[in-house]
């Protein structure tokens, strides 16, 4: 007798993971298939010089007691389980620029982040007010932000443009740029709408945090979880054939080493460009095959992992969101090779013999994707691993040594503090975690036309769902809140409705 699965997960980030614990809590028989050697997506990390490195979750928010991810995670039973550490409350980002000494902060509590800022703009309090405001309103508008809201929010709302916004909320220039300066968290462009800004940042003032031992930590509780529950997890299962039946019904897929799994309903969690190929365009609507292919990919990121010397250099918990001036916070996936990089991330890892000092450094900077263009037939994984050559290697050293030389720019000792250098390119993004053209987020969501970037979980395949950064929001918090919006369609809103329900009673009642 072939197995049958009631639900079959193709691709295990968290989005996937989320959604396939939700289903196997009410007893279903869930299965969950990987490509890679890790299971997580973005929640990947990677071991060098015996040290972890995360590849895409540097630092969550919402994890407070009676916040949402906090409450979803409740949900899912992982809470208690992850080890974190709370960022700097006074600054947890701090947005710099070339030739400007002051650091600007983004503060844990509304209150807080009003107050830290002001004491730089103190002509400006009335304003930072109005902006933590709107940017609440703005998230209250989407009814699985908080877990169970009344209704469907308003898409007046979607088509408010975030810098606009900003722009309408203060006329300094500075602020304005302080304001968007970790955009980098949601690939900020002058096209951006409002909802994707107050959706990413508003988790993170409520409070921020660090997972001790990286990301990978989530992927492998709610793995853990899946398994308490019956499900079934497989990696090194790559999903490369959909079966269907006369009346177009998807009855099983079949994986690269040939096996076949059958179930009663799908959820692909992978690049939607993937799964449309794989179901077939002749079984969707054209309309939809057009907007698919009409996307455009957010841009991707190349990175620098530094392996410090030890006790030499001054932990720091925070991030800087770092530019070389004010004009481009909203342009700067659009450089030119000789002003590359014209922005980076930076964050410390603690060394946990001596909490004073770093252990680590990870940089992160925009790279377009024709840059390794000529590389994109070689695949670098556990799974799969081809040599892109010398030459593919003298460009990734090229490239750290530009963005380290900008880093001794803040830290002049740097060169000195150096034990080893490691780097990714948008080739690792693409082949670890599947997104095309090795996009971070997803597909580029314009305010102009927010309806486009806004994809049902149901496709027209009857017992196909998706899920996933491209479906909706990325991020933890967004891949999350979409995994149960994935899942209300299967399940039942008013089911999942009870569910979640119940977790702010349990809140309410502390």
């Amino acid at each position: 007798m072939k197995k049958q699965y009631d639900i079959l997960v193709i691709g295990s980030g968290i989005g996937g993971l989320v959604s396939a614990l939700v289903l196997a809590k009410e007893g279903l028989k869930v299965c969950v298939l990987e490509k890679n050697n890790q299971y997580g997506g973005n929640l990947q990390t990677f071991s060098r010089d015996k040290l972890i490195f995360d590849t895409g979750v540097h630092y969550l928010g919402g994890l407070s007691e009676g916040q949402n991810l906090h409450q979803y995670f409740t949900y899912l039973d992982i809470i208690q389980d992850l080890n974190l550490e709370k960022m700097d409350e006074n600054g947890f980002d701090k947005i710099t620029f070339d030739n400007d000494e002051i650091e600007y902060p983004h503060s844990q509590g509304y209150e807080n982040f009003v107050e830290q800022l002001s004491k730089i703009f103190p002509e400006e309090k009335e304003n930072l007010t109005k902006y933590v405001e709107e940017i609440q309103n703005v998230c209250n508008q989407f009814p699985r932000y908080n877990l169970v809201g009344e209704g469907k929010y308003d898409e007046e709302i979607l088509y408010i443009n975030a810098k606009e916004f900003i722009k309408s909320i203060t006329s300094n220039k500075k602020l304005q740029a302080v304001l968007s300066g970790s955009n980098f968290l949601y690939a900020g462009a002058s096209e951006t709408p409002l909802y994707v800004h107050a959706l990413t940042v508003n988790s993170y003032i409520q409070s921020t945090y660090k997972c001790t031992n990286g990301g990978s930590q989530i992927s492998k509780l709610l793995i853990k979880q899946l398994r308490n529950y019956g499900a079934e997890v497989y990696k090194h299962s790559e999903v490369s054939e959909m079966i269907f039946d006369v009346e177009n019904v998807l009855k099983s897929v079949k994986t690269k080493n040939g096996k076949g799994f059958f179930a009663k309903k799908f959820i692909s969690n992978i690049e939607l460009r993937t799964t449309m190929n794989m179901v077939g365009k002749d079984r969707l609507k054209k309309s939809f095959t057009n907007r698919i292919n009409d996307l455009k990919p957010i841009s991707s990121c190349f990175s620098v992992y530094i392996v410090l010397k030890p006790k030499t250099f001054k932990h720091f918990n925070f991030n800087y969101y770092h530019y070389k001036n004010e004009s481009q916070v909203w342009n700067q996936s659009d450089y030119s090779e000789e002003n590359w990089p014209e922005s980076y991330m930076l964050s410390s890892t603690v060394s946990k013999q001596n909490p004073e000092f770093a252990e680590s450094l990870t940089i992160l900077t925009y790279m377009n994707y024709d840059e390794v263009k000529r590389w994109e037939n070689t695949f670098h994984t556990v799974a799969e691993n081809q040599e892109r050559g010398q030459e593919y290697e003298d460009f990734k050293s090229e490239k750290a040594e530009k963005l380290i030389s900008e880093i001794e720019k803040k830290f002049p000792e740097l060169r000195s503090q150096i034990k080893a250098v490691h780097t990714s390119s948008p080739l690792s993004y693409r082949d670890y975690i599947g997104g095309y053209k090795g996009n971070m987020y997803g597909y580029k969501k314009d305010s102009s036309n927010p309806m486009k970037t806004i994809f049902s979980p149901k496709t027209k395949v009857s017992n196909l769902f998706l899920t996933g950064q491209s479906v909706n929001m990325h991020g933890i918090l967004g891949c999350t809140i979409g995994a149960f919006v994935t899942c209300s369609e299967i399940l039942g809103k008013e089911l999942i409705d009870e569910r979640l329900t119940q977790v702010l009673k349990q809140t309410n009642e502390k």
